[in-house]
């Protein structure tokens, strides 16, 4: 064999294993991009599944307190038609979520008949529940987050996610102001 054909045949496999690389990372990326995009609708889903139940509760309230439970029924309707589609977006809900929770549970504390009806509690049980989901769909988004932006920062990878547009993915961090702010549904209900 000569000389040129061997050059050729290893130049050859070297293309077709550059090929075959930048497919699989591409097709590796897409799916990482992919999983983040359902956790933040995962993450969208039990968001609205809590204004749902923070709404039950604002009704729950109206009984007590007409006015200010139609603000925040109304205040709820309005902030609960944004999406989510980055962590950004999260945070934000999450923050309006707190302060409706928290004026919730001052209507509570005014009433203490309107805290000790049956629906009440229950409707109470539900934001928790679903406070929890919430949480629970918080890490697996950042799990997933965390798995794209290891590959779109580290070699060879790196060069193959910037070719095609992928970019690191934000985490879905708490604050010191909300980890301080945020009112506990659960304990404020006990006492």
């Amino acid at each position: 064999m000569e000389t040129w054909v061997i050059i050729l045949i290893v130049v050859g496999v070297v293309v077709v294993g550059c090929v075959g690389y930048v497919i699989s990372t591409q097709r590796s990326l897409v799916s990482l991009d992919e999983f983040c995009k359902n956790a933040l609708g995962q993450i969208e889903v039990q968001l609205n599944s809590r204004w749902d139940a923070l709404l039950a509760l604002a009704q729950s309230a109206a009984r007590y307190s007409k006015f200010e439970a139609e603000t925040m029924m109304q205040v709820i309707r309005e902030r609960r038609v944004a999406g989510v589609s980055t962590a950004g977006d999260v945070l934000a809900q999450q923050s309006d979520m707190q302060g409706i929770a928290a004026k919730l549970m001052a209507v509570g504390e005014a009433y203490p008949e309107l805290k000790s009806a049956e629906l009440y509690a229950k409707t109470m049980d539900g934001v928790n529940k679903y406070e929890d989901h919430v949480r629970m769909a918080r890490m697996v988004y950042n799990d997933t987050a965390t798995k794209m932006n290891r590959m779109v920062r580290q070699f060879p990878s790196s060069i193959v996610a910037s070719m095609l547009g992928f970019g690191l993915r934000d985490y879905l961090k708490a604050d010191d102001a909300q980890k301080m702010s945020y009112p506990n549904i659960k304990d404020a209900y006990d006492a």
